[in-house]
């Protein structure tokens, strides 16, 4: 049966694969020389949207699985960052996640359009919650990254701290900066915080 075809499905799910090499391109411009891959981002995106939902009282199963397909165009399109936007703008990425599903059965193919489309819409609580999750992660990896020496960084934390919405991400923003990258190890060891 033609729907039941899955060959356009592997196709994707092998495309899906490039998102693990795909860099982030922004934090080029704050010096990092390999910033972590649009997967990598989108993993800890998914795991901040299900804290951030439970806490504000959306759903977290789905505000993660919103988060876990917010950048799947990113393989078509790159990681176009917000300077490249002013001359190139990304593909929009309801249109990028249609040709990403076309062949594919319907089934599947509706589901991933209407979480992308659900994403971008920018309403729902779960969409909200997942895209707050999106920018605390840029303020955690940017909090990482100058703890590493690139003091640039800094700009990525303010602005990703200027837009988020919810009580809660900001709430958590806050906890962020007040610690540093290792503390929880400290903790989980019993050690006292340093000066």
């Amino acid at each position: 049966m033609a729907g039941d075809d899955l060959s356009a499905v592997g196709r994707f799910l092998y495309e899906a694969g490039t998102l693990k090499h795909a860099r982030r391109t922004g934090w080029w411009m704050a010096g990092v020389r390999d910033p972590e891959s649009v997967a990598e981002h989108s993993w800890r995106t998914a795991l901040i949207a299900t804290i951030i939902a439970k806490l504000e009282g959306a759903d977290p199963a789905r505000a993660a699985y919103l988060a876990v397909w917010h950048d799947t165009q990113e393989s078509r399109t790159g990681d176009v960052n917000h300077l490249g936007k002013k001359y190139a703008p990304a593909g929009d990425p309801q249109e990028v996640t249609a040709d990403q599903t076309a062949g594919m059965p319907e089934a599947p193919a509706s589901a991933v359009r209407e979480l992308v489309a659900e994403y971008e819409d920018k309403e729902s609580p779960e969409a909200i919650c997942a895209r707050d999750a999106d920018k605390l992660e840029c303020l955690l990896q940017g909090i990482e990254y100058k703890a590493q020496g690139y003091e640039n960084a800094q700009r990525w934390i303010d602005n990703s701290r200027r837009r988020l919405t919810t009580g809660t991400a900001n709430r958590l923003a806050d906890e962020l900066l007040a610690q540093d990258s290792i503390d929880w190890l400290r903790a989980t060891l019993g050690e006292e915080k340093q000066s």
